[in-house]
């Protein structure tokens, strides 16, 4: 299994700039579909953006408008996420996730075909945004 730990989350004013980092532990395999995914308060879970593992691909969600950017560094088994000009609505738990063996597309993010197979979730990082 997989082992990932968030980090870099914190407080922001709206317009501001911040970086996640999923550092995951184990073998990583090139099959395996990266995410990060972020819950609100009161709110289901949703997709925000995902990469292929071996190819760097990446998939958005489409309400971000470019503002986010997801990337990779392979030999130190190291998700990003780079977000900016940050709104409000953007507090949220943010979460890693590494789903193995089905690809990666737009579907990744959505959160009912993850929830049909295997799913590997870090544990979460606070991101607020706030005057």
């Amino acid at each position: 299994q997989v082992r990932l730990v968030e980090s870099g989350g914190g407080s922001v004013q709206p317009g501001g700039s911040l970086r996640l980092s999923c550092a995951a532990s184990g073998s990583l395999n090139y099959n395996y579909c990266m995410g990060w995914f972020r819950q609100a308060p009161g709110k289901e879970r949703e997709g925000v953006a995902a990469s292929h593992f071996g190819s760097g691909d990446a998939y958005y969600a489409t309400s971000l408008k470019g503002r986010f950017t997801i990337s990779q560094d392979n030999a130190k088994n190291t998700l990003y996420l780079q977000m900016s000009s940050v709104k409000p609505e953007d507090t949220a738990m943010y979460y890693c996730a590494a789903i193995p063996g089905r690809g990666c597309g737009t579907l990744s993010l959505d959160m009912n075909w993850v929830r049909r197979g295997s799913v590997y979730w870090g544990q979460g990082t606070q991101v607020t945004v706030s005057s």
